[in-house]
């Protein structure tokens, strides 16, 4: 085992299914298969849903086939979830573990009280840097392969808000330019500024991750710190 930073380019060590339903089992969330072949995640209390949908193939991000759909409802009984996220297979899963904690820990899932700020505020905390044109909207690590940015939103994100013209946070990795993007994240408008930074505090920690295998675009920007 390899034990390896920066984390955005560590990968998903073809464990994002499993470490996330562990992360999910602790605290309690029922899972079961639906007919689509997905796996649903929905929390003690209903408000938060968490669905592997890979083998759906619903549509993708940055090229990428989306893996993960996270979702939050003001109400149990709400047909229309107040936000979604959508993570693609070769994102860290610790980051998205950590999201997850935060999500369940919150008392009104589907409300955030902090400012956009908070995002960034967060990646600055970490050491990265904020866009010289778009110092309040973007931030990217010091190695410039991957980046945080409120951005339009892409095709197919759900929000409860149905505005065509809105802006959600937007993340992804490229460690080599040109080269096709190792993961893609995407967050609908509506999910809580605070609910961002804690994925992005997570994506950009400086501690090391375990990983046996590593991505091969990375392999030249990943440091090994240590071996097991």
């Amino acid at each position: 085992m390899y034990w390896v930073t920066p984390r955005h380019l560590a990968g998903d060590d073809g464990a994002l299914a499993e470490r996330i339903g562990d992360t999910l089992a602790g605290p309690g969330w029922r899972m079961w298969p639906t007919s689509r072949h997905t796996l649903l995640y929905v929390s003690p209390d209903g408000l938060r849903g968490a669905e592997w949908i890979l083998a759906a193939y619903p549509f993708e991000l940055g090229g990428l086939p989306v893996a993960w759909q996270l979702s939050a409802r003001p109400h149990a009984t709400s047909v229309v979830p107040a936000w979604n996220a959508y993570f693609t297979a070769g994102v860290p899963y610790e980051a998205l573990a950590d999201l997850l904690v935060a999500i369940d820990t919150l008392e009104e899932p589907g409300v955030g009280s902090e400012a956009p700020g908070t995002v960034l505020n967060a990646l600055s905390a970490r050491g990265w840097i904020r866009d010289v044109d778009r110092p309040r909207t973007t931030a990217t690590d010091p190695g410039f392969s991957c980046c945080v940015s409120l951005e339009m939103l892409p095709p197919l994100i759900e929000d409860a808000e149905p505005r065509p013209d809105l802006v959600g946070w937007q993340a992804w990795a490229d460690p080599v330019p040109g080269a096709p993007y190792l993961w893609c994240a995407s967050f609908s408008a509506s999910v809580p500024h605070d609910m961002v930074a804690a994925f992005a505090s997570s994506l950009a920690s400086p501690v090391p991750v375990p990983r046996h295998t590593v991505p091969e675009c990375a392999e030249g920007r990943l440091t090994v710190v240590r071996r097991d």
